[in-house]
């Protein structure tokens, strides 16, 4: 099995946008999900590599991220999937974790081969890196209970697009194997 590291995209929220609300419901679901990704990639060694917007705050980095997002009203979401030791950090300012980020050189230096991609939102952020990440030769994999999303019609073509077009592994968090 190729080198796997897990990518948790946008996870540290403050969810103080315009979508939050309806994005609040989905991620509850996905959180249990997500919650579970990271405990395996963690028990297995693989790197856990946390993609988060800055929010527009560009004098952040990673620590003020998550204490805004543990301050938020929101606390619950962000709690079960903080960051430990051991876990990477990447800001990002746009959709896809690649664009203008140094995630490409990060990976290549762990020798990943092969990403796992969970987080928020489906329809957005984790179908726009899907795409950079297939484009860039990883093999891409997708646990649709570990994904939340703001339109459930639009993140289910998502996940039909990421399967067909992007050849990704669009399965469920029991089926992910983690090598470590």
């Amino acid at each position: 099995m190729p080198s796997t590291a897990l990518i948790v995209i946008d996870m540290i929220n403050t969810y103080e946008h315009e979508d939050a609300e309806v994005l609040v419901a989905s991620v509850r679901e996905a959180l249990p999900g997500i919650a579970t990704l990271i405990e395996h990639a963690r028990a297995s060694a693989s790197p856990v590599v946390y993609v988060n917007d800055n929010f527009g705050e560009w004098r952040s980095h990673h620590g003020e991220i998550l204490d805004a997002a543990l301050a938020g009203r929101h606390r619950s979401l962000v709690e079960p999937v903080v960051p430990d030791e051991n876990s990477l950090f990447v800001v990002k300012a746009r959709h896809s974790i690649f664009f203008e980020t140094p995630l490409a050189y990060l990976l290549g230096q762990l020798k990943a081969e092969r990403l796992v991609l969970c987080g928020q939102v489906t329809e957005q952020c984790v179908l726009y890196s899907a795409l950079d990440a297939h484009i860039r030769h990883f093999d891409v994999v997708v646990p649709d209970d570990a994904v939340a999303h703001i339109d459930a019609d639009l993140a289910d073509a998502a996940l039909q697009m990421m399967s067909r077009n992007m050849s990704a592994d669009v399965c469920t968090v029991k089926d992910v194997e983690f090598d470590g």
